[in-house]
């Protein structure tokens, strides 16, 4: 078999590897065709499609640039506020500092000025008391002074003025032996 293809291709003084003429001609008409249609009809449209797609993506790299434009202008934004609410929590604190500070300071003024009223008054009902004891008895030592020296004297002492003034001389040298004592 292979000795039949060398045998015809000797005989033939044609180049096996080309093509008959016509199919070379009906090959090139096709191509022709071929290429008018995509030249025409398909490389239009596609071109179309690709601009419209090279658009799509622009818009859509202007519509991303542009959201990364808002949400950095929002993270400044919100560093800004939160700056700004970092500020006046510390001013709040301050402030509340100082206000605890002036109500310590108002509540012992008010404690000392308190302490300092229960103290007076304490005082004053002391020595009301003392001065109310010393009239009591004064009156008691009074009359126990003038029952005791009416039993010694054997005399009736009725009369309120002499027995005022009896007590008022026994109590002033009862007072004076004291201070002497001291």
């Amino acid at each position: 078999m292979i000795n039949a293809v060398f045998v015809a291709a000797e005989a033939s003084d044609r180049n096996p590897l080309l093509p008959a003429d016509y199919d070379i001609v009906w090959s090139a008409v096709i191509f022709a065709v071929i290429l008018v249609a995509f030249w025409k009809v398909f490389l239009p449209k596609m071109q179309v499609m690709l601009d419209a797609r090279a658009e799509a993506i622009e818009g859509n790299i202007a519509k991303a640039d542009e959201a990364q434009a808002k949400a950095e202008a929002a993270l400044q934004e919100y560093t800004a506020q939160l700056a700004g609410a970092r500020q006046e929590a510390g001013e709040i604190r301050d402030s509340a500092r100082a206000d605890a500070t002036k109500i310590v300071a108002k509540a012992k003024e008010d404690a000392t000025a308190e302490q300092a009223r229960i103290t007076q008054a304490a005082q004053a009902q002391i020595e009301a008391e003392r001065q109310s004891a010393a009239v009591s008895l004064r009156k008691d030592v009074g009359s126990l002074a003038i029952d005791l020296a009416s039993g010694v004297v054997g005399v009736s002492l009725a009369d309120d003025q002499k027995a005022s003034a009896l007590v008022d001389r026994f109590l002033a040298d009862l007072e004076a032996s004291e201070k002497a004592a001291q």
